[in-house]
């Protein structure tokens, strides 16, 4: 793990960069790259409470079938967070194939919330086992997704939250409209989304007004929420 932390660390956010869905190579510097703004803008809204941002450094690249490698990186991150700190709370924050991991890896004793941004998932398979969601059961999960994304379906992270909401209320799903795969578009609205469901999930600090209607919608509204442009920029509340 690569990241910064504060002179006392109260909670960690752990940031899992995108990946492929087969490959054995190591991962591009470019991967951990992407998820640095989002650390640092974490970390940077954390600081006064002793949050830790430390970005996920895969041994491979792909997620490679029943392997599942990037979660079990992702496991053996968490289990590094409670060999280094202690009892604290962790969230999982992933985007593409991390944000998968993030979403796999949410059983883990010391996870408390997971984000995931424009989660790569699999497409339905009859002859596979859908994807997991018992695992995401007392976690606070939120799920953010670009409506134009290209890479990684869209619709595929809704029906995953829709079976995820029927065993955990605390799940909730944003879309940013006509934005991609990067959410470069609203990137500053994304990123305040963020830091109020981190600050939120691990120190208890009231929901902004959109978050907290999310969670508390019944499917479909909760989880087709729509990101207001200027999120962030006003009073939370």
């Amino acid at each position: 793990m690569i990241g910064t932390r504060p002179s006392t660390v109260s909670a960690v956010v752990l940031l899992l960069p995108g990946g492929h869905a087969a490959s054995a190579r190591r991962p591009s510097f470019l991967a951990a790259s992407a998820v640095r703004p989002l650390g640092r803008r974490l970390a940077r809204a954390g600081r006064a409470d002793g949050l830790a941002a430390h970005v996920v450094r895969y041994r491979v690249s792909g997620w490679n079938g029943a392997e599942a490698q990037l979660a079990r990186d992702a496991e053996w991150a968490a289990d590094e967070v409670v060999r280094r700190y202690g009892d604290v709370p962790v969230c999982l924050a992933g985007v593409d194939m991390g944000g998968r991991a993030a979403l796999r890896t949410a059983g883990h004793s010391a996870v408390q919330s997971v984000l995931a941004l424009a989660p790569w998932l699999p497409e339905d398979d009859v002859a596979a086992p859908p994807e997991p969601v018992k695992q995401l059961a007392g976690r606070q999960v939120l799920i953010v997704h670009g409506t134009n994304d290209e890479r990684t379906d869209p619709e595929l992270s809704f029906r995953l939250a829709e079976r995820a909401k029927k065993a955990n209320r605390d799940v909730c799903r944003f879309e940013v409209h006509s934005d991609g795969h990067r959410l470069s578009q609203h990137r500053s609205e994304v990123l305040a989304l963020a830091a109020d469901f981190v600050q939120g999930s691990l120190y208890g600090y009231p929901y902004a007004r959109p978050l907290e209607d999310a969670l508390a919608a019944p499917p479909p509204i909760g989880l087709r929420m729509p990101l207001a442009s200027g999120f962030g920029g006003a009073s939370r509340h």
